[in-house]
């Protein structure tokens, strides 16, 4: 079969031997693929990931001097079926798969590590048991986000944010773009979408944000409605905290309706939740100098270096930070589900699409903000540029 292989850098169109099932493990003929900002980011500086992978018990993933083929973001058909896969997915059958694959005594990452070779290529090996019917004849092109809209899903999931909540995203690169989808689709009700780039921004209205703004600009935590801001400065919590209380002195039982205002959520300042999807060093201790007084910060955008952060800024501002990674299995079957249902609407973040001879060419047109955002990988398309 035709792939895409990467080492040193270098994006190659190879032959390699048709992938064959182990047992409860599928064989799925590649329809879409997406290129994640993480096979970018891999493809230059795998090493520096397969060194934090292996502080984290994880020595298998890619290296720069080792063949790999990228693609995590996939849709398929069902080709071929190991032994002990179950009727339900028959050959035929299209399909999308959490990317985790049993191999060489272990489960690994597909499309991030040689042992588990990922779909920019013609077929692609999957488990059976991570692997979901794509339903409602969803188009195979929509139905590869499956995965990175999960990413977005599960974030918000961890976000714990409610349709009253003021939403902060700061990046509408793919990843910022789905939160803002998903963040649409929940009814949220203010949406604010910071970036620096006219071309995203302008996504990111598609995708459902109310408002946009460019951070060279404007700062997206002044943007937020008046009625809805937070406390921006100590000072001013200092003299909200003994203000309330001249006031409440002066009420017979005072604890009694300070414990029932606390109860209801009254004493609580108002704070936006900010989503971090940019992902370079300086951008988390960024926010938290800049955003309200008890923000709940989610950190979405992956830093692949060293950072730093102020604690005594944190702890002054007692805001909330909250690292997410990936997606339950149950997270990215409802993502299927609500992209097949018509309730999640991604549209706009597919840009492009490329066959396995344009993915170089892609790679580089990625690197312009301006004009593409996800970029789909057709096996069976003969485009050489997106």
């Amino acid at each position: 079969m035709k792939a895409v292989s990467c080492a040193h850098g270098v994006l190659e169109v190879v032959d390699l031997p048709d992938p064959r099932p182990a047992e409860g493990q599928l064989v799925l003929e590649v329809l879409r693929c997406g290129i994640c900002g993480s096979d970018l980011h891999a493809k230059d500086h795998a090493d520096e990931l397969t060194e934090v992978m292996a502080e984290g018990g994880y020595s298998d993933f890619m290296r720069s001097d080792t063949p790999v083929v990228m693609g995590h973001e996939f849709c398929g058909v069902v080709a071929e079926r190991g032994r002990k896969t179950g009727q339900e997915l028959k050959e035929g059958t299209t399909v999308v798969s959490f990317p985790l694959l049993r191999a060489a005594g272990g489960v690994h990452l597909t499309g991030l590590s040689p042992l588990a070779p990922g779909a920019y290529a013609e077929r692609v090996l999957a488990e059976a048991s991570m692997t979901f019917a794509v339903p409602n004849g969803l188009d195979p092109a929509t139905a590869s986000l499956t995965e990175p809209m999960a990413v977005a899903y599960h974030a918000v999931q961890r976000s714990e944010i409610a349709a009253k909540d003021v939403a902060i995203v700061l990046g509408c690169g793919p990843v910022g773009l789905a939160v803002i989808c998903h963040l649409k689709a929940r009814g949220v009700r203010t949406i604010v979408a910071s970036d620096f780039s006219p071309g995203r921004r302008a996504l990111a209205t598609r995708c459902g944000a109310d408002v946009v703004v460019d951070p060279a600009v404007e700062s997206p935590y002044e943007a937020v409605p008046r009625k809805q801001a937070g406390l921006t400065e100590l000072p001013k919590l200092y003299e909200l905290g003994v203000g309330s209380m001249e006031k409440l002195r002066k009420l017979p039982g005072w604890s009694h309706v300070y414990r029932l205002a606390d109860r209801l959520g009254g004493t609580a300042p108002k704070r936006p939740v900010i989503f971090e999807c940019v992902g370079v060093p300086g951008m988390i201790d960024g926010v938290i100098g800049a955003a309200p007084l008890a923000s709940r910060i989610i950190v979405v955008g992956v830093c692949m270096g060293d950072d730093k952060i102020r604690p005594a800024m944190a702890i002054g501002k007692e805001v909330d930070i909250r690292f997410v990674f990936g997606y339950t299995p149950l997270e990215f079957r409802d993502t299927l589900h609500m992209l097949a249902d018509g309730k999640l609407d991604a549209s706009a973040l597919v840009t492009g699409t490329v066959g396995l001879d344009g993915v170089a060419a892609a790679f580089g047109a990625l690197g312009d903000p301006e004009t593409h955002a996800k970029i789909l990988i057709d096996p069976a398309s003969a485009a050489v540029a997106p």
